[in-house]
C-alpha cells in the first residue's frame, strides 16, 4: 500500500457491540459517532478501524511481547543432535489471535487492524532493520507479558539513599513516593481474596501476640517475673532503642504470632533465660499484612490509563516484603533501618488509611511472623495490685537432691484487702483487676491496646542454639603465570 490513508480499510467503522473488551467498548459507546458498523451492519456508536488501531497499539505493545522468530543456541544444539527428537516451536500465538484476545474482536476486524499496524511498522520504513521481522508482522507471534516497571524501584532506591545520606526529615518527595505506594492499600487483595489490610483484636483471628525478653542476671529476671507487664511489655520512651520500625526514643510493641518466634527474635545467648508472655489485644486494630503483599492482584483493562500504574504498584508491593524484612547486620542497623522507620511513621501518622501496625515475616524463623504495633497502639495495661502488696520471686527451691529449678512468684496482700476479697463474689482476681493503676510517670494519654495474660508467663532456659545455613564449597585454582607479551 503506497498510502495507507487512501486504503479502503481505514474508512471502515466498528461499533461498540463488536468489541467485547468492556473498557474499550464503553469508551467507543460514549465517544464514538453514530454510524453503520462495517462488520455487523448495525447503526450504533462506532469509530474507524484506523482509530481503533491507533488506540490499541501502545497498550498492546505494553502487555504483549513479540517472541523470538529463531531458536536459541541451546535449542539449535538439540535440533542438531541426531539422537534428540526435539522440535522447535515458536512461543506465543499468531499476532492476529493476540489482537483478538486483547481487544475482544473477531478475526475480520483483527485482520484489518493488523494490516494497518503492519504497514506502519513495515521494515522498509526502518533501513537499519530492513529484512528483519518487524512489530506487527503478519507472521509474528506474541505472548502476554507485564510492562517493564522500574519507576517505583528507582524511587525506592532514591528514597533510601536520601534518608541515609542527605535529608532525614521533611522530604516532600519521600512523602509523595510513600503515598503512591501505600495510599488505598485497604482496597487491595491477593489472588485468593485475602486483604492487604487486616483487622486484629477481639473477635478476630489475630487476637493476641507473644513477646519475650532475654535475661543474663537473676536479679533482672526476678524483677520481670514480679511485674511482667512492665518489664516484658513495650519499654518506656527513655529506654526505647532504635529498631526496624522505630527510631530511638519511640516506644513500639514488637511481638510475634507464636511464642517460639518471639524467643528466636531476641537471639538469646546460650546460658541465658528468656521470659515469654502472651499479650491479648483488647481493641480493634488495622494492620498492613506484608506477608500478603507478594501475592497482590490487580484486575483491569490494559486500555485503562490507570491500570498500568496499579499494576506497577502491585508489582512493587510483591517485592516490598523482601525490602522491609531483609536481615540487617547489627553494625548496619543505625543506617539500614532508616527507610523502614520512615515507612512506619508514615503509615501511622499520614497514610490513608491510617494503620496501627505491620505484619511481616520473621528473619529468624522460617514461616514465622512478627507484628509491630506503632507507638499510638503499643500501650500495655500496667501491672495492678492491691495497695501495699509485697511481691517476691524465686527461681529454685531446695530438695533432698539439691537445688531444683522452680520459678515461683508470691503476692502478699494486706490483711484487710485479703479479707475483702474473701468476702466478695469476685475473689482475689476481681480485686486484682479492679484496683486502680498508679499514676503514669510519663503522662501517657494513649489508649491501652494490650493486656498481659498472667498465666501465660514462662521462662525458657537456653541450652543451645540451632543455626540454619546454606553451604557453599570454595573452589581454588593454581596456574603458572606467563610473561606478558607487551
Amino acid at each position: 500500500m503506497a498510502d495507507i490513508k487512501d486504503d479502503e480499510i481505514t474508512i471502515k467503522r466498528i461499533c461498540h457491540c463488536c468489541v467485547s473488551e468492556i473498557y474499550l467498548a464503553s469508551e467507543i459507546n460514549s465517544s464514538g459517532g453514530n454510524a453503520k458498523c462495517s462488520y455487523c451492519g448495525q447503526s450504533a456508536p462506532s469509530i474507524s478501524i484506523e482509530e481503533l488501531a491507533e488506540r490499541i497499539e501502545e497498550p498492546f505493545s505494553d502487555h504483549y511481547k513479540r517472541t523470538a522468530d529463531q531458536p536459541e543456541s541451546w535449542q539449535e544444539r538439540l535440533m542438531a543432535d541426531r539422537e534428540s527428537d526435539y522440535v522447535w516451536v515458536r512461543d506465543g500465538m499468531p499476532v492476529n489471535d493476540a489482537i483478538q484476545d486483547a481487544v475482544g474482536i473477531d478475526e475480520e476486524p483483527a485482520a484489518d487492524v493488523l494490516e494497518i499496524l503492519e504497514e506502519k511498522h513495515a521494515p522498509y520504513r526502518d533501513q537499519d532493520n530492513f529484512g528483519e521481522e518487524s512489530a506487527f508482522s503478519s507472521d509474528s507471534y506474541y505472548e502476554r507479558s507485564l510492562p517493564n516497571f522500574i519507576g517505583l524501584h528507582m524511587g525506592w532506591h532514591e528514597f533510601e539513599q536520601s534518608l541515609k545520606t542527605r535529608a532525614r526529615f521533611f522530604s516532600h518527595s519521600a512523602e509523595k513516593l510513600l503515598t503512591r505506594i501505600f495510599g488505598g492499600t485497604d482496597m487491595l487483595k491477593t489472588r485468593d481474596g485475602h486483604p492487604l489490610v487486616v483487622d486484629a483484636g477481639p473477635r478476630t483471628q489475630l487476637n493476641h501476640l507473644y513477646r519475650s525478653r532475654v535475661f543474663q542476671a537473676e536479679d533482672g529476671l526476678k524483677e520481670a517475673l514480679c511485674r511482667p507487664a512492665t518489664h516484658i511489655g513495650s519499654p518506656p520512651a527513655r529506654l526505647a532503642r532504635a529498631g526496624r520500625m522505630n527510631a530511638q526514643g519511640i516506644s513500639v510493641f514488637y511481638g510475634a504470632t507464636r511464642a517460639e518466634v518471639a524467643i528466636a527474635e531476641v537471639r538469646p545467648p546460650v546460658g541465658s533465660q528468656v521470659v515469654v508472655a502472651r499479650f491479648d489485644i483488647t481493641r480493634q486494630l488495622r494492620l498492613l499484612d506484608l506477608t500478603a503483599a507478594n501475592d497482590v492482584y490487580e484486575e483491569g483493562s490494559i486500555f485503562d490509563p490507570s491500570f498500568n500504574e496499579r499494576l506497577h504498584r502491585a508489582e512493587f508491593l510483591r517485592s516490598l516484603e523482601r525490602l522491609m524484612a531483609r536481615p540487617v547486620m547489627p553494625d548496619d542497623e543505625g543506617i539500614d533501618y532508616l527507610p523502614t522507620q520512615a515507612v512506619a511513621d508514615f503509615l501511622a501518622t499520614t497514610n490513608n488509611p491510617l494503620l496501627d501496625g505491620i505484619i511481616f515475616p520473621s528473619a529468624q524463623v522460617k514461616e514465622g511472623y512478627n507484628v509491630v504495633l506503632f507507638h499510638k497502639s503499643a500501650r500495655v495495661a500496667e501491672d495492678t495490685f492491691p495497695k501495699g502488696t509485697e511481691i517476691e520471686a524465686s527461681t529454685c527451691h531446695n530438695t533432698e537432691d539439691g537445688w531444683e529449678v522452680d520459678y515461683f512468684v508470691s503476692e502478699a496482700v494486706p490483711q484487710s484487702e485479703a479479707s475483702k476479697a474473701s468476702d466478695s463474689n469476685e475473689g482475689f482476681l476481681g480485686t486484682f483487676l479492679n484496683d486502680s493503676s498508679p499514676p503514669d510517670p510519663d503522662g501517657d494519654c494513649r489508649k491501652e491496646t494490650l493486656r498481659l495474660f498472667l498465666d501465660s508467663v514462662e521462662v525458657h532456659d537456653v541450652k543451645w542454639v540451632s543455626v540454619s545455613t546454606e553451604r557453599h564449597s570454595v573452589r581454588r585454582h593454581r596456574y603458572e603465570k606467563q610473561p606478558s607479551k607487551y
